[in-house]
C-alpha cells in the first residue's frame, strides 16, 4: 500500500512518454522552421537578390544574440525559474521571431514599404536584414528550448530510459529536417506565381506549426506541475522550492572550472559546426555538384536524418544498458571526417546520386552517434541544480561556432567559386573533435565520471 502511495507520474510509463511526445513535437516544428529556407536558396537568389554571402549571414543570425550572452541568461532563467516558465518563454520567442521574419520577407519585397532598408547597414537586401533579425529572435527561443527539453527529459527519465528518451527526442526533431526538405519545395511550387516559386507559402506553413508547438508545451506544463505537486506530497522536495534546488550565481563557477565541461563544450562546438552549417548549404552544394535542380537536391539531402532517426533510439538504448558513451563520440567524429572528405574530393569526380545519398545517410549515422552519447553524458559531470546552466553554456559555446561558420562558409564559397575549401574546413573540425573525444575518454578513465558506464540503474 505504501509503495503505491509513493508512485508518481514519472513512474507511469504512459505519462513520461507522453511528456516526451509533447516536448519533442515542439522541437520537430522548430527544426522544420530552422531549415525551411535551405531548399529555397536558389529561389531567394533569383527572386529576392540574396547571394551566397547574404544567405550565410542570414543563417548566422539564428545564433547571434545567443553568442552575445542570451544563452547564459537563458541558463540562469532555467535554473532559477524552472522548466515550465522557460519552455513557454522559449516557445513564445520562436513564434515572435517567426512573425517578424514573415513581415520582413512579405512586406519588404511585396510592398516596398521599408525600401530604405536596402541601403542601410550593409548592401544586403532589406528582406534579408529583417529576416535575419526575426531569425535572431527565433534562435534565442530555439536554443533555449533545446536546453530546456534536455533538462526536462533528465528530470522525467532519471534512473530510467534517459538516453533512449533523449535519442528519441533527437530523432523526432530531425524528422523535421526530412519533412521540410520535401514540404518546402512542394508548397513553393504549389503556390507559384507567374512560374516563380513561392517563399511565403512554405514559410507561413512552418510558422503556424510553431504555434501548435507552443500549445503542446502548455499541455506539458500541466502534467509537470502535477508531478511536482506529487513530489511535494510525498516529501521528496520542499514545497517552496517547487522541485528546483536553490540556485546561486556563484554556482556557475563550478561549471567554468570543470575540465570535463570544457572538453564536452569544445567537442560540441566543433562537431555541430560541421553539421548544421553544412545543412544550410547542402541543397545548393548538391545542386551545383550533381547538376540537378534545387527541388531534386533538397529531396536527396532529405535522407540525411533518416538513418539518424532510425539509429538514435537504438544507440540511446545501448547507452542505457551497455554504456560506451565516450567511445561513440570518437567513432562519430571519424565518420564525419570521412564523409566530408568524400564530399570534397570524391563526389565531384563521380557525380553520382547514389553516392551522394549514401554519403548523406552515413553522415546521418555520425549525427546519431555523437548527440546520442553527448547529451546524456552531461548529467554525469554536472550537479543537477546547475544542469540547466551547464546545458545553456554548452549551447552558448556551440552557438559561437554556429554563428561564425555560416558566414565563413558563405565567404569562402563566394571567394573560391566552389565548395572544395568549405568541405575541407568541415573535415578539419571533425579531426579536432576526434582528438577532444580521446582526451574526454582519458579524463573519464582517470576521474571515474562513468561516461563509459550504462545509464539505467
Amino acid at each position: 500500500m505504501m509503495e503505491q502511495i509513493q508512485l508518481t507520474l514519472k513512474d507511469k510509463a504512459w505519462a513520461r512518454w507522453t511528456v516526451l511526445i509533447l516536448v519533442a513535437s515542439m522541437m520537430f516544428f522548430a527544426y522544420m522552421f530552422v531549415d525551411v529556407m535551405s531548399p529555397l536558396a536558389t529561389l531567394l537568389n533569383d527572386a529576392y537578390g540574396w547571394d551566397k554571402g547574404d544567405f550565410g549571414t542570414y543563417a548566422a543570425g539564428e545564433y547571434l544574440l545567443n553568442v552575445f550572452g542570451f544563452l547564459i541568461l537563458a541558463g540562469i532563467i532555467l535554473d532559477k525559474m524552472g522548466s515550465r516558465f522557460t519552455g513557454l518563454l522559449s516557445a513564445a520567442l520562436m513564434v515572435l521571431g517567426a512573425g517578424i521574419k514573415f513581415l520582413g520577407i512579405y512586406f519588404v519585397d511585396y510592398t516596398n514599404s521599408v525600401a530604405w532598408l536596402n541601403s542601410w547597414w550593409t548592401d544586403m537586401p532589406g528582406s534579408a536584414k529583417i529576416a535575419m533579425f526575426g531569425f535572431m529572435i527565433f534562435g534565442c527561443g530555439c536554443e533555449m528550448a533545446g536546453t530546456t527539453v534536455s533538462k526536462i527529459l533528465a528530470k522525467w527519465f532519471k534512473g530510467k530510459e534517459m538516453a533512449l528518451a533523449m535519442g528519441l527526442e533527437m530523432a523526432i526533431a530531425r524528422l523535421g529536417v526530412f519533412a521540410v526538405m520535401w514540404i518546402a519545395p512542394l508548397l513553393s511550387n504549389r503556390f507559384a506565381v507567374a512560374g516563380q516559386g513561392s517563399v511565403i507559402a512554405p514559410f507561413a506553413f512552418c510558422a503556424c506549426l510553431l504555434v501548435v508547438g507552443l500549445l503542446n508545451f502548455f499541455v506539458f506544463t500541466l502534467m509537470d506541475r502535477k508531478y511536482d505537486n506529487q513530489l511535494v506530497a510525498i516529501g521528496e522536495v520542499a514545497a517552496e522550492h517547487d522541485s528546483e534546488d536553490e540556485f546561486h550565481l556563484s554556482d556557475l563557477g563550478k561549471i567554468f572550472t570543470s575540465k570535463m565541461f570544457w572538453l564536452v563544450a569544445l567537442l560540441c562546438v566543433l562537431y555541430y559546426s560541421a553539421i548544421f552549417p553544412f545543412q544550410r548549404f547542402a541543397p545548393n552544394f548538391l545542386e551545383e555538384t550533381l547538376g540537378i535542380d534545387n527541388e531534386s537536391a533538397s529531396r536527396l539531402f532529405s535522407f540525411f536524418p533518416i538513418l539518424a532517426m532510425v539509429l538514435t533510439p537504438f544507440l540511446g538504448a545501448f547507452l542505457d544498458f551497455r554504456g560506451k558513451g565516450a567511445s561513440m563520440l570518437m567513432l562519430g567524429a571519424v565518420i564525419m571526417v570521412v564523409c566530408h572528405l568524400c564530399f570534397a574530393f570524391l563526389l565531384p569526380v563521380v557525380s553520382s546520386k547514389v553516392l551522394a545519398v549514401s554519403l548523406i545517410a552515413v553522415l546521418g549515422v555520425s549525427f546519431s552517434l555523437v548527440p546520442a552519447a553527448l547529451w546524456p553524458s552531461v548529467p554525469k559531470i554536472i550537479d543537477e541544480k546547475i544542469l540547466g546552466s551547464a546545458y545553456c553554456l554548452i549551447f552558448w559555446v556551440q552557438n559561437i561556432g554556429l554563428c561564425l561558420v555560416p558566414m565563413l562558409i558563405g565567404s569562402l564559397r563566394e571567394a573560391t567559386g566552389s565548395y572544395l575549401v568549405p568541405m575541407i574546413v568541415f573535415s578539419s573540425f571533425g579531426v579536432i573533435a576526434f582528438l577532444l573525444a580521446i582526451l574526454l575518454k582519458a579524463e573519464d578513465r582517470k576521474k571515474g565520471y562513468g561516461l563509459e558506464l550504462p545509464n539505467k540503474k
